[in-house]
């Protein structure tokens, strides 16, 4: 049985590599599921002959408690970035200035997670995250689920191979389909889909995302013989590795110009998403020769593709009413592909907007979306208008609740005063309950619609009575006794939180989760707060007169009074602990946080930079020190680099944050 088994085994694992590998499948779906079934039943019937690279294991492992830190036994770098043709050209004349006319070999950027894995003897052992560059996180059971992975290579020498796991366009689509019939919120784009996958304690949860990986790095290529990193790819790519088929050599930079500008029109086109172009020196000699900086190697560049924008009609606009009351109109959109998504909203912001930019219903619209930014419409294409556009009219009443719109002195949003509307209270108790306020997992916005149309959730302090719909809320469908026993820990241990994030999750108007740190970290106590005069709150940076005045408004409200009193009955803590400031890189600079971020949210990177004594703003000026940016930054990083101010990618940022925890 023991041949058997090993025979069933190499053909199996032939079959994933022409199949996921080289896309030549030499047998049906159905004789490839026969073999799979007789290699199960025979180890089954003889465990002892069970290996754990075997082809029947790839479908998930035991579920892991937390997944162990590593380092890195070499450094795994960033690659420094260009947004032009012009800094493309100037990266690429300073290295043929310093070592004379260069090959150049370019491959397209993965949108996903940068991996390592480790073979020895012949045989998959490890499989590691990027992390800080230095230490990641041991992630072997969840890539072992990716059946384009070979277990086992010819190579027989311990080696290393370095890419990006990814997610499809075909998975992304098919997970959202499935979050979506469940009414579970959707991921953004198969980059943050990728990383929550394979950062799931549960790898069958990853084996059913259906994931894959592209490998682009032999670290140390020239210690097995080989001279150039092309020639290391076909190494990796005839040991049965998936190599990116537009990996291609050039001589000249013009011509990687060249081909940068048709990989920019067939991206779309791609079954994976990808958001720019790697170029890299293809010599290892002159690689060694060119070197480093401290933080990437001077020989290899990333081109970032600029933010996508797509034409599409603007069918209707329609207006949302937000936990504030603030009404906002939206555009519906004929549907279009656009970053990655298929976009078929967009919003318009404000009365004032629409009005500037003249967006009429049934405009053909440009649309951009930037990473994980909510689309916007940019503008209306005025010239393709064939008199059947017609020009929208804000409405007066509410579309919820049927009351008034009201719109402040000095403010372009209207909003909806009344606080019964349904609409405001389901998106404030959301907000209530989200992360970056009282972080109450397993009470998202479809989950509160849900408990408010049951007549459980009418106001926020109606989360603490939860635990006394026990038997209602096991017998509803998809929610047994493990998700309310869950849900009822989250509720107990928010009354623990800060002060600030009570104050957030509140949402009193203009107050953000800045101002809410601000207003915490001076007044100490919910009493002492509620307590401040329009003159002592105006007189603290960053709380502008119309903040301060809707702050007093809000704290004279009856229904504020009551809803306090009933937070403090159930225990919810209503002071903020003061913390010292924690010296660090960042203490006494000025920074500016641009783009989309990966590993922090903006709110988070903000509370930590803050908590280190640094002063986080909105716009970069001469006197910002530092501007920080995550994937599609715009404007902010282009004043920057103008004004020669010090720029850090999120990777350099979690360097210094895993160097100075």
């Amino acid at each position: 049985m023991k041949e058997r088994i090993e025979e069933l085994r190499g053909l199996l694992n032939q079959y994933n590599i022409e199949y996921h590998v080289l896309d030549k499948p030499t047998i049906s779906d159905a004789e490839y599921d026969r073999l799979m079934r007789e290699l199960i039943d025979l180890e089954t019937k003889y465990p002892e002959f069970m290996d754990p690279l075997s082809p029947s294991q790839r479908i998930g492992g035991p579920v892991l408690d937390e997944f162990t830190k590593i380092q890195h036994k070499r450094k795994m770098m960033s690659l420094g970035n260009v947004f032009s043709e012009e800094e493309l050209k100037s990266w690429a004349k300073k290295i043929e200035d310093e070592v004379g006319k260069v090959e150049f070999c370019a491959e397209c950027k993965i949108d996903g997670l940068a991996m390592s894995i480790e073979y020895q003897g012949g045989n998959f052992v490890q499989a590691v995250t990027r992390g800080d560059g230095e230490v990641g996180e041991d992630v072997t059971q969840n890539v072992k689920t990716i059946r384009s992975i070979p277990m086992n290579v010819s190579y027989r020498e311990e080696f290393e191979i370095r890419g990006e796991v990814y997610m499809p366009k075909s998975s992304f689509e098919a997970l959202n389909e499935g979050k979506r019939q469940q009414g579970e919120p959707e991921f953004a784009n198969p980059r943050n889909a990728a990383a929550g996958s394979i950062r799931q304690l549960d790898s069958k949860i990853a084996a059913s995302r259906k994931l894959d990986a592209f490998w682009y790095h032999v670290p140390d290529g020239e210690t097995y013989g080989l001279k150039t990193h092309y020639e290391s790819l076909m190494w990796i790519k005839d040991m049965g590795f998936r190599v990116n088929e537009n990996t291609t050599l050039f001589q000249s930079i013009d011509d990687v110009w060249k081909f940068i500008e048709r990989m920019t029109i067939e991206r779309n086109n791609l079954p994976y998403e990808i958001d720019g172009i790697v170029i890299k020196v293809n010599n290892y000699e002159v690689q060694e020769q060119l070197g480093y900086t401290v933080k990437v190697p001077k020989w290899a560049i990333a081109y970032k593709f600029p933010a996508e924008e797509a034409v599409t009609r603007l069918e209707d606009i329609f207006i949302t009413v937000g936990r504030t009351g603030k009404a906002t109109p939206n555009a519906k959109l004929t549907p279009v592909r656009l970053a990655g998504t298929t976009v078929s909203a967009a919003t318009l912001h404000n009365e004032d907007m629409i009005n500037q930019k003249d967006v009429r219903i049934g405009d053909l619209v440009v649309v951009r979306k930037a990473g994980d930014i909510i689309p916007e419409v940019l503008r209306s294409i005025e010239d393709k208008r064939d008199g059947t556009q017609v020009p929208f009219i804000f409405p007066t009443l509410c579309p919820d609740c049927g009351m008034p719109l009201h719109r402040f002195a000095d403010e372009a949003a209207h909003y909806c005063v009344n606080s019964d509307c349904p609409s405001r209270i389901v998106n404030s108790i959301a907000h209530f309950a989200s992360r970056d306020a009282m972080n109450i997992d397993g009470l998202g916005e479809k989950k509160v619609e849900q408990f408010h149309k049951m007549g459980w959730l009418n106001k926020v302090d109606d989360i603490f009575k939860l635990k006394e719909y026990r038997d209602e809320i096991i017998s509803l469908d998809k929610f047994g006794l493990k998700s309310y026993e869950n849900l009822v820990e989250a509720i107990d241990q928010c009354k623990s939180n800060a002060l600030d994030k009570l104050l957030f999750g509140l949402g009193i108007r203009q107050v953000g989760a800045k101002a809410a740190r601000i207003l915490a970290n001076r007044y100490k106590t919910m009493d002492a707060l509620m307590q401040a005069t329009l003159s002592d709150l105006i007189t603290i940076d960053d709380i502008g007169d119309i903040t301060a005045d809707a702050i007093v408004t809000y704290f004279k409200e009856e229904a504020t009074l009551r809803l306090i009193d009933s937070l403090k009955s159930s225990g919810v803590n209503m002071v903020q602990e003061s913390d010292a400031t924690i010296e660090s890189s960042f203490t006494g600079k000025t920074i500016v946080l641009t783009g989309s971020l990966q590993r922090f949210s903006r709110n988070e990177a903000q509370e930590y930079l803050e908590k280190r004594g640094a002063t986080v703003t909105g716009s970069v000026s001469k006197k910002t020190d530092i501007v920080i940016y995550g994937e599609a930054a715009g404007s902010k990083l282009e004043k920057a680099q103008a004004l020669k101010i010090q720029t850090m990618t999120e990777d350099e940022f979690m360097e210094i944050v895993e160097r100075e925890a």
